[in-house]
């Protein structure tokens, strides 16, 4: 049975349906990061083994091996060695160091990203907000939200989830990371961002990347949506297809994350609202906050 060795240094982030854990570790004086996968068992869902879901467990494995983002424009992954065995795969790559760029760069980079020819593997993530809403919706959609100030706006949202959707899937469709955060794009090789953890990667809605983006960059959605239009350029899709994607995508990401959060402490003593300090749930309440202005714009569409 595969495990960690023991000199092996445990890093945040490494949690998920299918990821066992991430390590940093040396050989040879030279910093590597170690992320293994876990193969799906019997009695796990059948969206692991579906290549096209957001779920799938060994999309990031086959990105690596197939090289279908080792050249592309915007966005390139770092080179990996890929070891397979019948439990799962392990990964290993050399150790990235934080660039520090600036959430207009990255949105510039998105954006040059979703103009690329990208092949069309099977493997790609083909809808991968939708996959995620389904898993909500399993789990009972937004019942804590429905506890707090934001009850009737999320309740609104959520009755017309299907139709947010069904917008998404009428947009252009281009590559896309799904998962953009800052420290899954921390290096830099010139006019591209490198990116790690490449287990969403797929197609999606113009500007949906640029949604998620917006949900942890410092730099407000105006300028972040005009750096992803530069880089984008001309023919893709127009600036109210690209706002019309981060939209919905950073609307629902943000009131998904909010009730994943929430849900996570509400068992505990004391009232809801006593909670939303928690380490643990502020910095989710805070980024829907600044989604208002663009719930506000859904809510008027």
């Amino acid at each position: 049975m595969w495990q960690p060795e023991p000199h092996w240094v445990a890093l945040p982030g490494g949690s998920g349906t299918s990821t066992v854990g991430v390590w940093r570790t040396a050989v040879g004086g030279e910093p590597l990061v170690v992320k293994r996968l876990a193969a799906p068992t019997d009695g796990d869902p059948g969206e692991l083994s579906d290549p096209a879901h957001g779920g799938y467990w060994r999309r990031e494995a086959d990105v690596l091996l197939t090289g279908v983002v080792s050249a592309t424009v915007g966005l390139r992954a770092a080179p990996a060695e890929i070891e397979e065995d019948a439990d799962g795969i392990t990964i290993t790559r050399a150790w990235i160091e934080d660039d520090a760029t600036s959430g207009l760069f990255l949105a510039l980079a998105l954006g040059r990203f979703a103009g690329a020819d990208l092949p069309r593997p099977r493997f790609l993530a083909r809808h991968l907000l939708g996959d995620r809403m389904a898993r909500v919706e399993r789990h009972g959609g937004w019942p804590t939200l429905a506890r707090t100030t934001v009850a009737d706006v999320a309740d609104h949202l959520w009755r017309r989830r299907t139709g947010f959707l069904e917008g998404l899937d009428a947009l252009p469709q281009v590559p896309q990371h799904g998962d953009p955060t800052a420290s899954n794009l921390p290096g830099r090789a010139g006019d591209d961002a490198v990116a790690i953890d490449w287990g969403t990667l797929g197609l999606g809605p113009v500007g949906g990347d640029l949604g998620f983006l917006s949900l942890s960059a410092r730099e407000e959605f105006e300028p972040l949506l005009d750096a992803y239009l530069l880089g984008l350029g001309r023919g893709v899709a127009d600036r109210d297809q690209v706002i019309a994607g981060a939209r919905v995508v950073a609307v629902l990401t943000a009131l998904n994350r909010a009730e994943w959060a929430l849900a996570r402490v509400a068992g505990g003593e004391g009232a809801l609202a006593s909670k939303y300090r928690h380490p643990a749930v502020a910095p989710h309440l805070r980024t829907l906050q600044r989604t208002f202005p663009l719930i506000e714009a859904l809510l008027d569409a």
